[in-house]
């Protein structure tokens, strides 16, 4: 009964009719392990989440520790604890000087929730400028700025006030205007497809933030963490937002997010109501102490240095004449075919050859690989080797 799939299916909310379905028993580097020994090659990290891989010895050793300590203690903001204060003086070390204060939540959609309300709270304006094919999460603020239609449509009304412009479009962005109370884009657009603007756009678009005193929201929550080859693709781009979201890899595996930004504007969440933004279980010590050790470990083993040349091998390898297009930026990557159902048996066949890869909600026509930062040369090889059979047997 202890991986029994009439459990899964039954007593265990479902998502779509079609589950990926693998039983999962232990995980290890970038390896998962079913009960029966069979070996997959995690080349997705979760969704965006095992940037270290699973299980690295630091994470695991840091959460040990914290557990030999405490758990919850209080609800968030009100107790002083010593990892939620190292790792914000940690990541704050890491990012200009503007973003100086941490807002730790439990989720990515919380995160970019919590950024709406400051922009709003801050600016005292309602508009909101999202993109079209965004995705910022599935609760009802980061719904009404994702930009896709149709799983937006069945849980209207959502937000009011929210204008959609296209991404990397230079003339859209003169809709940005003094009503706006904040920009909320994705530094590099993951679910629709890998979508990588240029560095004039990006430059722009702050301008244009500053210009009017629109906050810029960047959501890394996908792209963060060493996954483009910097810690934050914003360094890429030549600009610095005004709030900053991330979670997914933040946590090593545990579930967080934050918030972050200047102390001044973070401190309009204090009053006028005071309890801005409330969260039980946000900065849950455990949680922090993994995320923590998850820096650490980026910054010991210099898995930013290494994160190009990777991408570059999996781009040399993967040649097939039924690849549309490859778009990449470090070790993230959208594979282009001409159909969905085309899509849909590769990543089944990848699956059959112990291959995680797995599709884009918003653009069903490529599959993804976001592999842990810590996938080795060979690895690669192997990997490219089994999806270019895959490619052919599907």
């Amino acid at each position: 009964m202890e991986f029994s799939q009439d459990i899964f299916l039954n007593n265990i909310a479902q998502t779509t009719d079609s589950p990926y379905l693998l039983t999962i028993d232990r995980a290890e580097g970038i390896y998962l392990y079913s009960p029966d020994g069979k070996r997959y090659t995690d080349l997705i990290s979760g969704i965006g989440v095992s940037n270290i891989g699973h299980r690295h010895p630091k994470v695991v050793d840091a959460i040990k520790k914290q557990i030999d300590k405490h758990l919850h203690v209080m609800v968030y903001g009100e107790f002083i604890q010593s990892t939620p204060n190292l790792l914000a003086q940690k990541i704050t070390s890491l990012l200009p000087k503007n973003l100086n204060c941490c807002y730790f939540v439990n989720s990515g959609t919380e995160a970019n929730e919590g950024a709406l309300k400051l922009a709003k709270r801050y600016t005292g304006r309602t508009e909101i400028v999202s993109f079209r094919k965004s995705y910022h999460g599935s609760t009802h603020g980061s719904m009404s700025v994702s930009g896709n239609e149709i799983k937006k449509q069945a849980f209207r009304p959502l937000l009011p006030d929210v204008r959609f412009i296209e991404f990397n479009v230079m003339k859209d962005i003169e809709q940005i205007t003094t009503s706006t109370a904040c920009v909320i884009v994705e530094t590099v657009q993951g679910d629709a497809g890998v979508r990588i603007p240029s560095q004039a756009y990006m430059k722009a678009l702050r301008a244009k933030c500053n210009e009017t005193g629109a906050l810029l929201i960047l959501d890394e929550i996908q792209c963060g963490m060493g996954r483009t080859g910097t810690l934050f693709a914003f360094e890429q781009f030549g600009i610095v937002p005004d709030i900053l979201t991330t979670a997914k890899a933040f946590g090593g595996g545990l579930p967080i997010g934050a918030f972050i930004s200047d102390r001044k504007i973070m401190r309009s969440l204090t009053h006028d109501p005071m309890l801005g933004h409330i969260t039980t279980f946000g900065g849950n010590p455990v949680c922090c102490a993994s995320a923590l050790a998850t820096l650490e470990v980026i910054e010991e083993e210099k898995l930013l240095e290494q994160v190009e040349a990777k991408g570059k091998l999996f781009e040399r390898l993967l040649k097939h004449p039924q690849i549309k297009e490859v778009r990449r930026i470090g070790l993230m990557f959208a594979i282009d075919f001409d159909s969905a159902e085309r899509v849909n048996k590769i990543v089944e066949q990848a699956k059959q050859r112990g291959i995680i890869t797995y599709w884009f909600l918003s653009h069903p026509y490529s599959f993804r690989i976001a592999p842990p930062l810590t996938i080795t040369e060979e690895q690669i090889k192997e990997s490219c080797a089994s999806i270019l059979l895959a490619i052919d047997n599907a």
